[in-house]
């Protein structure tokens, strides 16, 4: 059976991106976006939700992101989404789904640039 495990985003940082690096000394760096979709209703009413989904970027795209993003960029992210689950001190169990980013690019319009 074939899978595919695939995303693609266009949303805005939410804050800016925190960057760290681990033991070995790989860069890692999170940040989460913010991703609306606008629909309508049965009755016709237009309504907005907006989604906050966490990346995670790692090695030298990590320190990039790092270096040129900051809260409000508009970013298109290309990844693949990863679930993890971890215990917390006090014991209660935690997961959390999240877009490992092989891509991620700044938006920004021609007359920004």
């Amino acid at each position: 059976m074939a899978t595919l495990n695939k995303v693609m985003l266009i949303g805005n940082l939410t804050r800016d991106p925190e960057l760290r690096y681990i033991p070995s000394g790989s860069a890692v760096v999170t940040f989460t976006v913010a991703v609306n979709r606008v629909y309508k209703t049965q009755t016709g009413e237009k309504k907005e939700q907006t989604s906050f989904i966490r990346v995670v970027v790692w090695g030298r795209r990590a320190e990039v992101c790092g270096e040129y993003l900051t809260k409000g960029s508009p970013v298109f992210v290309e990844g693949r989404l990863q679930s993890r689950d971890w215990e917390t001190q006090d014991g209660q169990k935690r997961n959390t789904v999240e877009v490992i980013a092989d891509k991620v690019q700044e938006l920004r319009l021609a007359e920004d640039r």
